[in-house]
């Protein structure tokens, strides 16, 4: 009889971890390979998971909904087609009751006393990583003793707090009273009645990013307006021959694209992630590019290496990944390593908008409809009215790592190499 551990293959680059959506096989279950054994979520795409032998499911190693980490054993397969004698055909409910019993001996706290709140909230992505991998609240981070400067949270303390079980794992927090302290209204709001609509899976996700987000970075949101009527003019003018000579449509997400990967390698400091007191500043420059799901749901694939690219790779770029998001054909490696994000709220007619900031980014712009207004605009006659394409662009950013003078000139060079497009070039 040969076993072969079942790991958890890798889906895409960055991706460490999955959570289990459901299990395809039983324990005692015939399986063949390439056959889908199991399908998992990694952040906003679902991906169905292959075995890569043919045989008999002899054990299950992780419930649905448990996080699973890359190169994780999940599940044991008899290749001769016999079942485990340590697990039988029906004893999935004994495997599952067993690794439950398991983990709770491991963080059961042993004695439980009250635990002081820490008065320094703020959590590192690197701290909010671990508690998340760990399965610890916000609530019980704020209750781990604290080494770290101005009361923060070091990862040895965390690491320490595991160790030792978890005491304050159930234990209610006590804090000092601070009569300058504002304390949140307990507000018996009336929601009102009606139907009630279960949030999915991908928009809870949504939902606990956008909190995550608006929680960790002050937002500050700056505008500018640019005359887009160069730009408006050669599109049209040239959006034919360019389908005619490259099989591929020309929107104007490729042109955004192009301008805002020309501002960001002028302004390296806008292309940052935050990790505690670092700045860690990206060599690739990757745009994210919010997108609507048949569904409704928000979905942001990315254009890696925007910057290289010319006109004609990022338009075959952006096609691709948008009909395969219009499809639901994402995959993991689609949607992960963005580090600047756009969203284009005036495909829905908006004419701003005040975007979050996709995590753990520090800016995201918002492009707004393009309209046609009467200008008034200087001439060798004088200032005169002229009707123009004008578009207002919002910048979001997160005032830990980028102030006003930064954020503003980052956004008012988009708005310049907008202005600023080439009429004359060619295709």
């Amino acid at each position: 009889m040969s076993r072969i551990e079942f790991k958890m293959p890798k889906l895409g680059e960055s991706i460490t971890e999955a959570t289990i959506i459901t299990w395809f096989k039983n324990v005692g279950d015939r399986i063949e390979e390439d056959e889908m054994l199991l399908e998992v979520a990694t952040d906003k795409v679902d991906s169905e998971v292959p075995s890569t032998a043919s045989g008999t499911i002899a054990e299950i190693l992780f419930k649905e909904n448990d996080v699973i980490k890359i190169g994780d054993t999940i599940a044991i397969i008899n290749t001769d087609g016999s079942t485990s004698t340590s697990v039988k055909k029906g004893s999935k409910s004994e495997l599952k009751t067993e690794k439950k019993e398991v983990k709770q001996k491991k963080t059961t706290p042993k004695k439980l006393v009250s635990a002081k709140q820490n008065n320094n909230t703020f959590f590192s992505p690197l701290i909010v990583s671990i508690a998340k991998e760990q399965h610890i609240s916000y609530e019980e981070l704020a209750r781990i003793p604290a080494t770290g400067t101005e009361g923060r949270i070091r990862k040895s303390d965390l690491f320490q707090y595991i160790e030792d079980g978890r005491p304050f794992q159930f234990v209610q927090p006590t804090t000092e009273h601070d009569p300058t302290a504002y304390r949140i209204p307990q507000l018996k709001l009336d929601k009102g009645t009606g139907k009630i609509v279960k949030m999915d899976r991908m928009r809870k996700m949504i939902a606990d990013h956008m909190v995550y987000s608006k929680h960790t970075s002050p937002h500050v949101t700056a505008y500018v307006e640019a005359d887009l009527t160069e730009m408006v003019n050669w599109r049209n003018k040239n959006k034919i021959p360019f389908l005619e000579k490259h099989q591929c449509k020309l929107t104007f997400t490729p042109l955004f694209i192009e301008a805002v990967a020309k501002a960001v390698k002028d302004f390296p400091m806008i292309n940052v992630s935050l990790d505690d007191e670092n700045i860690i500043v990206k060599k690739e420059i990757n745009i994210g590019m919010a997108t609507a799901l048949p569904s409704g749901n928000l979905i942001v694939p990315v254009v890696k290496n925007a910057d290289t690219k010319n006109l004609h790779e990022l338009a075959v770029n952006v096609n691709s990944l948008s009909k395969k998001a219009r499809e639901n054909n994402l995959n993991a490696n689609d949607i992960h390593g963005s580090t600047f994000t756009i969203s284009n709220v005036g495909t829905f007619g908006s004419l701003m908008g005040t975007p979050i900031i996709n995590q753990p980014e520090v800016a995201i712009l918002a492009l707004g409809i393009i309209k046609k207004r009467a200008e008034v605009m200087e001439t060798e006659n004088g200032d005169e009215i002229a009707i123009r394409s004008m578009m207002y662009l919002s910048l979001s950013f997160d005032h830990r790592a980028v102030d006003g003078y930064l954020g503003g000139s980052f956004l008012r060079r988009i708005a310049d190499y907008l202005e600023q497009f080439d009429s004359k070039r060619t295709i």
